[in-house]
């Protein structure tokens, strides 16, 4: 993959990403809530499968469907119909209904496609959005997971959540001392 990291590399680190993830939010006293929806609840098992967990990690919630997007976290129709459920506009709703239902320090949102199959050629397989909202500051990346040489489910799954450690890590080191 370009960017300068692979898939590989990513999965190899994951269980030492997300440990470092959840002790960096036990020496912060920061708490993390997730909202997933190609990842099927990956980033929830993840983090509690990390001892100490239960000290940091407030509400992990699978969306998978657009009605459950707007049922549980208030992702607007208009959003879904204008820009689709594959977007950064909908990764973005999806953290800001899971920021106002958890009120979590760190919030997640991921929204993609795993494929094997539903891509398209404006979202091929591998566009994931990831939302992030970090003690208010909301953003959202679109990581070219569409570039992985290793285009399975569970390669795409699995970097997605990698990507979205990674990032928390890294924001999380430059704040908590």
């Amino acid at each position: 993959m370009q960017n300068g990291y692979c898939s590989e590399c990513l999965s190899d680190n994951l269980d030492k990403t997300v440990t470092n993830v959840v002790k960096l939010l036990l020496r912060g006293k920061l708490t993390v809530s997730v909202a997933e929806s190609c990842t099927g609840g990956l980033l929830s098992q993840l983090i509690t499968s990390v001892p100490g967990a239960s000290e940091v990690f407030e509400l992990g919630i699978c969306t998978y469907s657009e009605r459950m997007k707007m049922k549980f976290l208030g992702v607007p129709d208009d959003i879904l119909s204008n820009y689709g459920v594959v977007s950064s506009r909908t990764a973005l709703a999806m953290v800001q209904g899971l920021k106002k239902c958890s009120d979590a320090d760190i919030c997640i949102s991921v929204t993609g496609i795993a494929g094997p199959g539903g891509g398209t050629h404006e979202n091929p397989v591998g566009s994931v959005y990831i939302g992030f909202d970090v003690c208010g500051r909301q953003f959202t990346e679109h990581p070219p997971l569409w570039e992985l040489n290793d285009k399975s489910r569970d390669s795409i799954r699995r970097t997605a959540a990698a990507f979205a450690f990674g990032k928390i890590e890294k924001l999380l080191m430059e704040a908590v001392q």
